[in-house]
């Protein structure tokens, strides 16, 4: 549930006119193989078929052909202090069914060009990690003292 209330209203003082929706929906990743148009989400507990539905089709514009909604408990564990019994809350998973045709991907968030970059900055690493050793080799015998105190 979202913090937006709208103000009650009071003669004379402009009305709020934000519609935005008091849901929320997280993509997540199914423990199990589902086939290619099943997409997973953790929606908020107030949110039914329809409203999930509605959200992702007026929203989002992508075509559903059917919702499967299953209310999960929250795991419990036993505190390390104190011993007594902790529980999580519980949450709503919505199994979205796309049309047939329709295939659902997750996006790449490490794709192969970011890795040639990070090898790049890796190398250069290595050179100053290199360097910084050649320049304190020099003053082994001066231990403490910082390296830009010469004599």
């Amino acid at each position: 549930m979202s913090t937006r209330w709208y103000p009650r209203y009071a003669k004379g003082n402009p009305q709020l006119r934000v519609f935005l929706p008091n849901f929320f929906m997280k993509l997540i990743k199914p423990d199990a193989a589902q086939p290619p148009n099943v997409v997973q989400f953790i929606v908020s507990m107030e949110m039914s078929k329809f409203d999930v539905k509605n959200y992702l089709e007026k929203i989002y514009k992508v075509p559903v052909d059917s919702v499967t909604t299953y209310n999960k408990m929250g795991k419990t564990k036993r505190a390390t202090v104190g011993g007594y019994i902790i529980k999580d809350d519980d949450y709503k998973l919505a199994y979205v069914t796309l049309p047939k045709g329709e295939v659902f991907e997750f996006p790449d968030l490490f794709p192969e060009e970011k890795d040639v970059e990070f090898e790049k900055q890796k190398e250069h690493l290595d050179t100053l990690k290199t360097e910084w050793n050649q320049v304190t080799k020099k003053n082994q015998n001066r231990k403490g003292v910082p390296t830009w105190l010469g004599l």
